[in-house]
């Protein structure tokens, strides 16, 4: 392998997480629509913004228990293909629940959403913590390596809109669902038959067993933290405290964006007269995603060889930035939609793309910092507190995108980037101090 090259493993992983995330965000992306369509269930915008959110939400907080298991019984793969199997049956029941519309299937809803909530968190944590396993301490790849398992992220969060969503809009909601169903069976099979090739021993027990059991495992371990580690922790919880920031105004891309792009935007593709639907608008961060993800990758990686990376907190600041430019496009964009009425496809393509840039300044960039902080025997649970903190975000963000309807639009939109712009002043005023800690240094 090449100095700059990539274990096999990291696409391995990518492909797995692509598939998955083809289900999560198939769900995702129709998720609103189906329920508020007067055909279905017929819930009102905020309740079922609300209810987005806590889905969202919640997917977020249950790594906490995959990151508890795998720490401390089963180990990463282990863990990850059980919370699959849950993930499978929550998504083919929502699938079901879709067929008709009653009491049993609003009930048989509620489960699939429970099934769903669970599976994705106990899953999330643990195929996130093996990337960091395959690159040595301090490995300059690291960053571009969580890049490109981004990048298989988004490649599935950019597929699924455009299948799940036209299945769900143009057929029915059940067949909708029912395609993330398949994309999760995929994600599964793939981890349960490649495995043992692409990951070995790595994975397999828990990073404190009772026993030594396999090259990758590590032996118990009772030593308190020294003050270095609690100081590298201490950044990791700083860092997600400014992400809650960040992932509110981001999260609006399911509700209140989706919910503009329905309502508020010429959809009609001039010289086809063909009426675009409201759920692809979702696939234009994923394909920005693609289509960025290897600049920065490699981005990250030459300016790390002419020592002018930037330091982690600094890229957050950047993303803080990014995601406020993009809502002030939107602030223009509800200016001129009072005056002229429905609005061009650019507004929304034009924030999704400043959307793109914050998100690859913060997402990758904080999986690898995790990996990079976490001292080992507590690398899934750290990585599980990491995404747990969305949990605060996508609640936050559904919940403010349950006043979508109610509030002046223009009023709705300039909040996300006075709060995000504040986080990033008081962000900035502290970097240094955090770059310290980083690097153990008093």
């Amino acid at each position: 392998m090449s100095e700059h090259g990539h274990p096999k493993a990291v696409y391995f992983l990518s492909t797995v997480r692509l598939w998955e995330r083809f289900s999560y965000y198939g769900v995702r992306a129709i998720f609103v629509l189906f329920l508020t369509d007067i055909s279905s269930f017929n819930f009102s915008d905020e309740l079922a913004n609300n209810l987005y959110a806590w889905f969202i939400g919640l997917v977020y907080l249950t790594p906490l228990i995959g990151g508890y298991i795998a720490d401390r019984y089963w180990g990463n793969v282990r863990t990850a293909i059980w919370g699959s199997w849950i993930t499978v049956a929550g998504t083919v029941a929502l699938a079901f629940s879709a067929t008709s519309y009653s009491t049993l299937t609003l009930t048989i809803f509620y489960i699939s959403v429970f099934l769903m909530v669970l599976g994705g968190g106990i899953t999330n944590p643990c195929t996130t913590s093996l990337v960091g396993d395959f690159y040595e301490p301090n490995d300059p790849r690291c960053d571009g390596g969580f890049t490109i398992f981004y990048m298989g992220i988004n490649i599935g969060a950019f597929l699924s809109p455009i299948i799940c969503g036209w299945l769900g809009e143009r057929v029915s909601w059940s067949w909708g669902f029912g395609s993330a169903a398949i994309g999760m069976l995929i994600s599964t099979l793939i981890l349960v038959l490649g495995r043992k090739k692409y990951l070995g021993d790595r994975g397999m027990c828990a990073n404190v067993p009772k026993i030594n059991v396999g090259s990758s495992c590590v032996p118990k371990d009772d030593k308190p933290l020294t003050k270095e580690e609690k100081q590298k922790i201490a950044v990791i919880f700083i860092m997600a405290f400014f992400t809650i920031f960040f992932w509110a105004a981001y999260e609006q891309a399911g509700s209140s964006l989706t919910l503009f792009a329905e309502r508020s935007t010429n959809r009609m593709i001039p010289f086809i007269n063909w009426v675009m639907p409201a759920s692809w608008f979702q696939s234009m961060n994923p394909l920005f995603i693609f289509l960025l993800a290897p600049l920065f990758s490699n981005l990250w990686i030459y300016l790390a060889d002419r020592k002018r990376e930037p330091s982690t907190p600094a890229k957050f600041v950047w993303a803080l930035v990014f995601i406020a430019a993009g809502f002030v496009l939107m602030v223009a964009a509800v200016f001129f939609e009072r005056i002229y009425g429905p609005v061009s496809i650019l507004w929304l393509t034009g924030a999704y793309f400043l959307h793109t840039i914050a998100e690859l300044c913060i997402s990758p960039v904080g999986l690898s910092l995790v990996t990079k902080l976490s001292p080992v025997k507590f690398a899934s649970m750290l990585m599980a507190i990491w995404i747990g903190s969305s949990f605060f975000s996508n609640l936050v963000s559904g919940i403010f995108a349950g006043s979508y309807s109610s509030m002046e639009h223009g009023r709705f939109f300039m909040i996300p980037v006075i709060v995000t712009m504040a986080s990033a002043a008081l962000l900035f005023v502290i970097i240094r101090p955090l770059k310290r800690w980083m690097h153990g240094v008093h």
